[in-house]
This record gives structure tokens, C-alpha cells and sequence, in this order.
């Protein structure tokens, strides 16, 4: 009588902390490439890795983002140089995605910087109103935007709504930055603007591009049996990473254009300031 082989359970170093990296990080099969099989250099689990990795660092550096700029008007007690059209815009693009990605199931670490640059884009706005002398709108224009919120984020709303208003970022984008272009180069330099927050919003956008676009091959097979079909053959798939959506990535990737544009227009000013501007005006008098 012949032996019957057992088969022998594999484990890992890693297996106390594989409940969360594969909740977080990398797909169960990618967990056994790397560290069941010491495969380390499979070059889609590591593309899967480097996108959720990136989304993740994008979240967490999304929570200060914009702190430098909120801490420069503060400390300014100016909003001098900044556009609250300009802000408004961006205040819809990043309530569009935040909708568009709630409403599709999209993983937190797909858009999850969304909801901290909405929190920071509101207090921007309302201090942009503060400082102009008009505190009474800056309060009427937070109390305003978060009703129109969970109004958005509601059933009532439908899906059709939701994916107009992810549409309609694109164009919100790039007039919201020109705006605020217009607004650089008619003054002849940033203002307040923080450009901390002006680069880290660039490489932001940027990085975000990889974790939407980044196109690989997945491998699958047909679900019928192979007694009625025979051996189904490997079909490619292409599909973008983390979300599988073209309009979010098409909108990272004008957002990064038009991010590229503000800190291209701060580096170029970057010696100049309304201080700077006032100088000169004397000598010339």
C-alpha cells in the first residue's frame, strides 16, 4: 500500500504581520511570491506594492499638505495674492473625486487625500473671506459647502449627477489654475501663497498618476470547466491600478499639468513680494 504524502503547511517570518500587509498592502498571491517563495523581484507584485505604498504616503502627507499655506495667511493676517475663485474651483474638483470615488467603492487609498485637502481647502476659503473683511461669508460659505455635501454624498443624489460633477473636474481644474495664474502674473508675484504647499500638491498629483494609470498585464482564466472546454488560454487584461477608472487618472494628469504650471510661476517669482513691489514703485516716483 503506498504512502499517501501530506502536504506540508509553509510558513513565514512575515506571517505575524500578513493579516495587514495584505489587507493594505499586496494581494495574498503576492504575499507568497515574496515571502513563501522569495521572489523579489516579480515585477507586478512589486508595480501593486509601489501603487498602494504611494497611495498610502499620499494620504498621510495629504493631512499637512496645505498646512504651510493656512499657517502663512495666519501668520500674515493677509490673503493677499490668492484667488477665492480659484479656490472654489478646486473645492469642487476635490468634492467631485472625493463623490466619484465614495459612489464607485473606490479603496480609501485611492482618493482618501481628497477628504483632508477638502477639510484644508474649506479653511483656506474661510480665511481668504476672514482677512478681506468679510467674516460673515466666510462662515455663510462653510455652512453653505457642507450642507451641499452630505447632500451630494446622500442617496437622493443619483449616479448620474455624481459622474457629471467628476466630468466637469477637468475643466474646473485648469480654469481654477488659471485663475490663479492670471492672478501671479498680474501682480507680479505669489502673494501668500505657500510654496511648500504649491510643490507638495505637484509631487502629490504626480505620484498619483502612477497609482491610476499604472497599466499591467493580470493574467486570468475562463471559468468553465476544462472537461467542457478544454484548457483555457491565458487572456491579457489591462486595467489601471487601484481603481480601473480613465476619468480619475485623466484628471490627475491635468491636475498635475496645472500644478506645474503655479510652481513654475513661484519658482520664477520667488525673489519678488509685495514688499518688493511697493520698493520699487518709490524709487521709480
Amino acid at each position: 500500500m503506498a504512502d499517501s504524502a501530506e502536504p506540508r503547511s509553509v510558513s513565514s517570518f512575515m506571517d505575524p504581520f500578513k493579516g495587514v500587509l495584505v489587507d493594505y498592502l499586496m494581494p495574498e498571491s503576492c504575499y507568497d511570491q515574496f515571502f513563501l517563495n522569495f521572489n523579489l523581484l516579480d515585477v507586478p507584485c512589486l508595480k501593486i506594492v509601489l501603487s498602494k505604498g504611494l497611495g498610502i504616503g499620499i494620504i498621510l502627507g495629504s493631512v499637512l499638505v496645505k498646512l504651510p499655506q493656512i499657517l502663512k495667511l495666519m501668520a500674515a493676517k493677509s490673503a493677499e495674492g490668492l484667488s477665492f475663485k480659484s479656490v472654489l474651483l478646486e473645492l469642487l474638483a476635490i468634492t467631485g473625486t472625493m463623490a466619484y470615488s465614495i459612489a464607485n467603492g473606490f479603496p480609501f487609498s485611492s482618493w482618501g487625500e481628497a477628504l483632508f485637502l477638502m477639510l484644508q481647502t474649506v479653511t483656506i476659503g474661510f480665511l481668504i473671506q476672514k482677512y478681506g473683511g468679510r467674516s460673515g461669508s466666510g462662515v455663510l460659505f462653510v455652512l453653505l459647502y457642507l450642507s451641499l455635501l452630505l447632500l451630494l454624498l446622500s442617496p437622493v443624489t443619483p449616479m448620474a449627477a455624481v459622474t457629471s460633477m467628476q466630468a466637469f473636474n477637468m475643466p474646473a481644474i485648469i480654469i481654477g489654475r488659471l485663475i490663479q495664474a492670471a492672478t501671479n502674473f498680474q501682480n507680479g508675484h505669489t502673494g501668500q501663497l505657500s510654496a511648500v504647499s504649491v510643490f507638495l500638491l505637484f509631487a502629490g498629483s504626480l505620484a498619483r498618476i502612477f497609482t491610476s494609470v499604472q497599466v499591467r498585464n493580470h493574467v486570468t482564466t475562463g471559468h468553465a470547466s476544462s472537461s467542457t472546454r478544454g484548457a483555457e488560454p491565458d487572456v491579457p487584461l489591462l486595467f489601471f491600478q487601484e481603481t480601473g477608472d480613465t476619468l480619475m487618472a485623466l484628471t490627475y494628469v491635468i491636475s498635475s499639468t496645472c500644478n506645474g504650471v503655479i510652481a513654475m510661476q513661484v519658482l520664477y517669482y520667488w525673489k519678488r513680494s509685495p514688499q518688493t513691489k511697493q520698493k520699487k514703485k518709490k524709487k521709480r516716483e
